[in-house]
């Protein structure tokens, strides 16, 4: 395929960045509680691949949203 007729099927220029996480944490009560603690080993992502991601809380009564937007771009 030529590289004209390629890029007239190319997916365009409008990339949209729109992410919404909405979340509460109510009505959440903690007493007498003890919190550990977080460690990540110097190996811990040895044979990852893709887009590795790490969430780490010791904390109590948390609410915790994550998310992720990927754009990829190829130019022939």
């Amino acid at each position: 395929m030529s590289v004209g007729t390629l890029g007239h099927y190319s997916g365009g220029t409008l990339v949209q960045n729109n992410q919404t996480i909405t979340g509460t944490v109510t009505g959440d009560s903690a007493s007498q509680v003890t919190t550990g603690s977080n460690s990540i080993s110097g190996d811990s992502f040895s044979g990852a691949s893709g887009l590795p991601s790490v969430i780490q809380n010791t904390g109590n009564n948390v609410l915790i949203q994550n998310g992720v937007i990927v754009n990829v771009q190829m130019k022939p």
